[in-house]
């Protein structure tokens, strides 16, 4: 008797097996969500049976951790193409970020040096025509300069010959 209840017990227990397999296969292929709850039910076992049969616990994390069949001729995808256009992703986001960042800094410049000049505190936008303007004076002040210390020596000249002449007028007479 002993040997037909175990030979029943392991037959009930092939079915069930046989049942978790066609689970993990039809939630495979119509995209049902892949975890030990879902298949346990699909299968109509306990979960505790899932996790007594560590060989259907790993067949169901492989067929969650595998692609699903695509339909036609186009690419698999799989968790590593999934895991490399995340990387580029957050590459590219990163990039992106910096280039934010600059243009945020190159258009706060802009508009603070539109500010300054606005409010008339910023220097005038002729700056270089200005320098050679007081550039022209300055060398003008210096001619003018010049010519006024000739003229006062001119003068201190006129001046001393003018009282020699009077002083010799003056002596004479």
């Amino acid at each position: 008797m002993t040997t037909a209840m175990n030979d029943g017990r392991q037959a009930d227990t092939e079915r069930r097996r046989a049942r978790v397999t066609r689970a993990i296969t039809t939630a495979r292929r119509d995209g049902s969500p892949l975890t030990a709850s879902a298949i346990a039910r699909a299968a109509r076992v306990d979960r505790t049976f899932l996790y007594r049969h560590r060989d259907l616990l790993d067949a169901l994390h492989t067929a969650a951790h595998e692609p699903a069949k695509q339909p036609g001729n186009g690419p698999v995808v799989t968790r590593a193409s999934l895991q490399a256009d995340l990387a580029n992703a957050t590459a590219r986001s990163a990039r992106l970020a910096a280039l934010v960042h600059q243009l945020e800094v190159r258009l706060s410049k802009a508009l603070g040096d539109e500010a300054w000049k606005a409010s008339g505190l910023g220097a005038p936008s002729d700056v270089a025509e200005l320098h050679s303007q007081i550039t022209r004076l300055e060398q003008r002040n210096v001619e003018l300069t010049r010519a006024l210390e000739e003229r006062d020596v001119e003068l201190g000249a006129a001046r001393a010959a003018n009282r020699d002449l009077t002083r010799a007028l003056n002596q004479r007479g």
